[in-house]
């Protein structure tokens, strides 16, 4: 069993980076929901720890210690870039600049890979791998990483940020790299199967509307489907 813990950047009274309509707290919350709900669905022997699920506000220091209590394998932080420059645009991701470990470095190029590699046809520009001080990073006890998937104060990363289509291929890049660096096991799904036709039965008509609804409660109450449908 792996143990990751995902971190959803902000929340809150801190909203994070704002512009174009939208908020960092928002987005991040959102795209770290889709990796969790992905991990759980399509995955064996994976526990996913979310540092927030809802829009609170968390500490730095604390968004750590979730983690070290847990004694998580990975830690990922989810954030949306910002800049003075509204030409400013692309994706990159930070590594804790105190460390040399190897297991973080291979973590960072797979993860960025994978990540980029999702989003590239979108024309988003890779800002390359970078190593920083970030606190959640620089504190937890893990392999961590840091990712910051575009820019809100962009006009083009902001209307892509804004399309729901758009943060689930973003979260699935980062399920990419997880599934890549942790060799990760999918769970074997039985193939789903649609009948070729469906044949409906009416039960009834009725001109008093009384007497519809007195029989579409009894076939509810028998465990049937039903619809009341006026003509």
């Amino acid at each position: 069993m792996v143990k990751i813990c995902l971190d959803a950047g902000h929340g809150g009274k801190d909203a994070g980076a704002t512009g174009n309509g939208l908020l960092e707290k928002n987005l991040t919350l959102d795209i770290v929901t889709r990796i969790a709900n992905k991990l759980k669905n399509d995955y064996v022997d994976v526990e996913t720890l979310l540092t927030r699920n809802t829009d609170v506000f968390v500490g730095l220091s604390e968004r750590a210690g979730i983690a070290n209590r847990a004694k998580a394998d990975i830690f990922v932080s989810v954030h949306i870039n910002s800049a003075e420059d509204p030409n400013a645009k692309g994706f990159e991701s930070h590594m804790y600049n105190g460390t040399s470990d190897p297991k973080t470095v291979a973590f960072q190029n797979v993860m960025h890979e994978s990540i980029f590699n999702a989003i590239k046809s979108a024309g988003i520009e890779d800002r390359g791998k970078k190593k920083s001080n970030f606190a959640v990073v620089r504190e937890t006890n893990m392999v961590a990483l840091l990712t910051e998937n575009e820019f809100i104060s962009s006009p083009s990363d902001a209307s892509k940020l804004s399309k729901p289509d758009f943060l689930d291929i973003v979260a699935q890049g980062h399920v990419d790299g997880l599934e890549k660096f942790l060799g990760l096991k999918k769970s074997k799904q039985p193939p789903r199967t649609t009948p070729s036709k469906l044949y409906k039965v009416q039960v009834g008509a009725f001109a008093d509307p009384d007497n519809a609804e007195r029989l579409y409660k009894e076939l509810l109450s028998k465990g049937y489907s039903a619809v009341i449908v006026e003509e």
